[in-house]
């Protein structure tokens, strides 16, 4: 989903959900709006993050279709037993949709989204005009291991898996939090305090928790309510949202959606989140 469409969709439920909040949440090291939807009246904060990286973009879209389908059904609907209403009451709900909108737009649509960057990208992706996979910020550094939890024990890493500067994938940064975009996260933390932090990739199938109390029962009673299964695994912390968040004492999952092409078509949205509904739904009450 391109960085367009999101601002489209999202510009579109505005103007027809009088109770939808939207903000921006900063700015991409392009200068992109990186934005956030809210909505629910509840206590608690609820936390769903989508498009860590480049080729993650169809994760934007299944937050968008989640955001969607919650905001039409209306104060009566419900999914599995449980209405719209009662989880509305249970927490407020926080989308960000697309937090790497340069990485997804070099992915998407190639080194002329990149301005001023242009050539220090394609130097950094040997010489290729092929960006369709990947994964990092402008800057060469992949979100997904640039927050304070791990981090310098994946940087001790980088020499052995190859990795010796910006790329297209697995560059951690010079230090945690260095880029605008995760950091701009990591401060919202400190305002909202989360419950509960959902963090979507689209690369794998499965469910990644931390060594919090209650995160394994938890991961398994969400992979439970996904149609097709997804495993569940604890994960090394390795500088993810999820890594970071559980360092706080937040509860926080990884959901690994993708099956098949990497990065996946927008054509597999509607199977995608038929899969991931429910689990969406539901996991603020699990």
């Amino acid at each position: 989903m391109k960085y367009s469409a999101v601002i489209e969709e999202i510009r579109r439920l505005e103007r027809k959900v009088p109770a939808l909040s939207v903000e921006t949440l900063g700015r991409s090291l392009l200068g992109r709006e990186i934005p956030i939807l809210s909505f629910g009246y509840g206590r608690r904060a609820i936390l769903y993050v989508g498009a860590h990286q480049g080729i993650g973009h169809i994760t934007s879209a299944v937050l968008l279709a989640f955001a969607r389908e919650f905001l039409s059904s209306g104060r009566d609907g419900s999914i599995s037993g449980v209405s719209r209403s009662y989880l509305e009451g249970r927490g407020r709900y926080f989308i960000l949709p697309m937090l790497n909108p340069d990485g997804v737009s070099l992915s998407l649509e190639g080194i002329g989204t990149a301005g001023v960057l242009s050539e220090r990208l394609l130097r950094m992706n040997g010489g290729s005009s092929d960006f369709s996979k990947w994964q990092a910020n402008a800057r060469g550094v992949d979100l997904e291991h640039n927050y304070d939890a791990g981090f310098w024990e994946y940087k001790r890493l980088e020499g052995q898996l190859g990795i010796e500067g910006g790329g297209p994938s697995g560059y951690a940064g010079e230090y945690p939090l260095s880029e605008p975009e995760s950091a701009r996260l990591a401060a919202l933390f400190a305002c909202l305090s989360p419950s509960l932090v959902l963090s979507l990739q689209a690369r794998g199938r499965g469910i990644l928790y931390t060594s919090l109390p209650r995160s394994a029962a938890v991961a398994r009673a969400m992979a439970r309510h996904a149609d097709n299964g997804l495993s569940v695994f604890e994960r090394e912390a390795h500088g993810s949202l999820t890594d970071y968040a559980s360092r706080l004492g937040i509860p926080s999952y990884t959901i690994a959606c993708g099956r098949g092409a990497d990065p996946l078509p927008d054509g597999c949205l509607p199977s995608l989140y038929a899969e991931l509904r429910r689990l969406l739904w539901l996991a603020p009450i699990l």
